[in-house]
């Protein structure tokens, strides 16, 4: 039995703890209402209701909250494995990337935990509440009942609600964690054109509509529970009315049963209990809808891709008729070929998918058409326009894709890219601390940071996305005439805008 289903028969036995309350006190005021006197089977039983309520409540909800951490955790990891470094059917920008990992992650985690226990209880609790109270009177339990089958009616209404409410939320959450992610990156620049005020409107409109988006879903969970609340009143009303008359002997119409006063203090002492499992239900609902939600933007996610053929040694690389779409752009279709040795360059202007298209050469992104000859990842080095920077000195994020380096060949590296000059500018060398922003680096110095670490992988293709930017024209020259050098034992896939660059190349792919 999975772990959610073995939490909720703990709250089915929580309901059979109320029937033990409720029993031993119909029976001890029973007594005294007839003369007998309190009995002490009486308070024994119900200290036992008492008993058994709180340990199935403690154990159900330990239970729920360390099955959901274990289901989570290997989707936590698989999700972080698939954002860092899978192909994606999608673009994921860095924001939405973030509240994917932690916060749906979170939601499903809390669905889980508090709605897939209660469900169970909520489906079989009415009716082992109904069941109890028919033992003492079948007419209290099937008023039960039928005051059960308007508020599931109300309830279907209330969920289709709350799920198109919980999933504008999630979308808006969404897109206000990558416009703050966005805006804080190009905080300098923003800062320099004066533009703060209209970004703090732009941020603050953002804001408002997410909070509009959550007050949407509150008013949807209001709603559920003031459905929940009229049939729960209603429900222990008319029970309390029945009895009350049955007692008295003036009920307007004849019933086949016969009422003491300890069966109808039963009856309606169990009464509450009938919509106590839904309460719980609705009060976990609001995670059932962000829980699906968020189910519904990580399971594509994680879809498994079609099975990979074990890629060939590197011969070259081949793409045919490649193409990339994303919401509302289209890349290609784009056709090249590179073969062991030589450089292809990929010009176009800004925008127009030079990036992209290395990534979908490096597997790193889903293709919408074509194909690319199949390619071990371990045969690629990657020289980003934004290169990875981790906390650590220089040696460390020089060797990170081969630690075993001597200095002598990093030193080496570092010398045809042109970062001997930060060697010799700084005492540290290479025990240069660097944060995880490069701080103290010029833009020009992460990128030969960037085409170092790549040459030091000594793997067969490399793929470089705008080598030249940020350079002077004598350092763009240095790096220009050392990549056809390199070009001659290895594969060299560029994207730039640098025309001098693209002037040395073997072939040039304008998109």
């Amino acid at each position: 039995m999975r772990t959610r289903e073995r939490s909720g028969g703990w709250w089915l036995v929580d309901i059979a703890g109320a029937g033990l309350f409720a029993w031993g006190l119909a029976a001890a005021i029973g007594g005294l209402v007839d003369g007998t006197g309190l009995a002490s089977h009486a308070v024994v039983t119900m200290l036992a209701g008492g008993a058994v309520r709180g340990g199935s409540v403690w154990a159900a909800q330990a239970r729920a909250a360390a099955g959901a951490q274990r289901k989570v955790a290997p989707l936590r990891v698989a999700l972080h494995r698939r954002l860092l470094a899978g192909a994606l059917p999608r673009a994921v920008p860095i924001g939405e990337s973030a509240a994917i990992a932690i916060d749906h992650a979170d939601r499903i985690e809390a669905h889980a935990a508090r709605f897939l226990p209660v469900r169970l209880a909520a489906t079989a609790g009415p009716l082992l509440v109904a069941i109890l109270v028919a033992f003492a009177s079948p007419v209290a339990a099937a008023i039960l009942v039928a005051t059960l089958v308007p508020f599931v009616l109300g309830m279907i209404l209330a969920g289709t609600m709350a799920r198109r409410a919980a999933d504008a939320q999630l979308r808006a959450l969404e897109q206000l964690s990558e416009l703050f992610v966005e805006r804080l990156r190009a905080l300098a620049i923003i800062r320099h054109f004066g533009a703060g005020d209209r970004i703090t409107r732009q941020v603050g409109a953002a804001t408002a509509a997410t909070a509009q988006r959550t007050l949407s879903v509150l008013r949807v969970a209001f709603l559920s529970s003031a459905i929940l609340e009229f049939f729960a009143a209603l429900s222990v009303a008319l029970v309390a009315v029945y009895c009350g008359f049955a007692l008295l002997g003036i009920l307007p119409f004849p019933v086949p049963e016969t009422l003491t006063f300890r069966e109808a203090l039963f009856a309606l002492a169990m009464a509450p209990e009938f919509y106590l499992p839904m309460r719980r239900l609705a009060a976990a609902y609001h995670e059932k809808q962000l829980g699906e939600a968020a189910h519904a933007v990580i399971d594509p996610l994680l879809a498994d891709p079609p099975p990979a053929v074990a890629p060939p040694p590197y011969a070259g690389l081949t793409a045919e008729a490649l193409e990339i779409a994303w919401p509302g752009a289209r890349i290609g279709p784009v056709s090249f070929a590179l073969g062991r040795t030589g450089m292809v360059a990929l010009t176009g202007p800004t925008g127009s998918g030079k990036t992209s298209l290395l990534a979908a050469c490096a597997g790193q992104v889903a293709t919408a058409g074509g194909s690319v000859v199949a390619i071990d990842p371990a045969d690629i080095a990657w020289a980003a326009q934004r290169p990875l920077i981790l906390p650590g000195s220089l040696r460390d994020n020089l060797t990170l894709a081969r630690p075993d380096a001597g200095d002598a060949e990093v030193v080496e590296v570092c010398h045809r890219v042109g970062l001997d000059r930060l060697l010799v500018t700084r005492a540290e060398g290479l025990d240069l601390a660097l944060d995880h922003h490069g701080s103290g680096l010029s833009g020009g110095e992460r990128r030969r940071l960037a085409l170092a670490r790549a040459l030091l992988s000594s793997r067969p293709l490399l793929l470089c996305d705008e080598p030249t930017a940020d350079l002077d024209a004598a350092s763009a020259a240095h790096i220009t005439a050392l990549l056809r050098d390199i070009a001659r034992t290895h594969a060299v896939l560029v994207a730039t805008h640098d025309q001098a660059l693209a002037a040395v190349a073997d072939r040039v792919v304008a998109l």
